[in-house]
């Protein structure tokens, strides 16, 4: 084969230290539009990224030369650095120190598109904690509870 082809479509989660301020309402949709820019500047293909105060989710298709550790990297390196030039607010934000990645197949990437797009309406009924636990559950990922929500 003379082509290397792939695509791999990529859900990630990260959430903010606990002792960091929580990213303001108004400030959501900014952050997530830069924070697909980052995507893109990896070489992967942002397709929605959203979340609310406490944490982000991207989705995306990871680039045949890229690796996750190294898109999250970029992203929570580049994207705490920019939040602390908007608002004094953000001052000692930073992203917790892990993350989540799990593969989506192709045949429910349309309904992660809307999960992640209604994230809001989502957590009015869910905390964080709840939907990251059904998701380690649900791809059968093995944790150590006393560290899963420290920063």
């Amino acid at each position: 084969m003379s082509q290397s082809l792939c695509k791999v479509y990529l859900h990630i989660v990260f959430h903010i230290k606990t002792t960091s301020p929580q990213i303001q309402e108004e400030d959501l949709e900014r952050l997530h539009s830069y924070m697909g820019q980052l995507v893109n500047t990896t070489g992967c293909q942002v397709l929605r990224v959203g979340g609310v105060s406490n944490h982000v989710h991207i989705l995306c298709v990871l680039s045949k030369t890229e690796t996750i550790a190294h898109l999250v990297e970029e992203v929570k390196r580049n994207s705490s650095r920019w939040i602390k030039t908007i608002d004094d607010v953000y001052e000692h934000f930073a992203w917790q120190g892990g993350y989540a990645a799990f593969s989506v197949s192709e045949s429910v990437l349309l309904r992660t598109l809307e999960y992640v797009k209604n994230q809001k309406q989502h957590h009015a009924k869910r905390s964080f904690q709840e939907e990251y636990l059904e998701f380690l559950k649900l791809y059968n990922i093995e944790y150590d509870e006393r560290y899963v929500f420290t920063d």
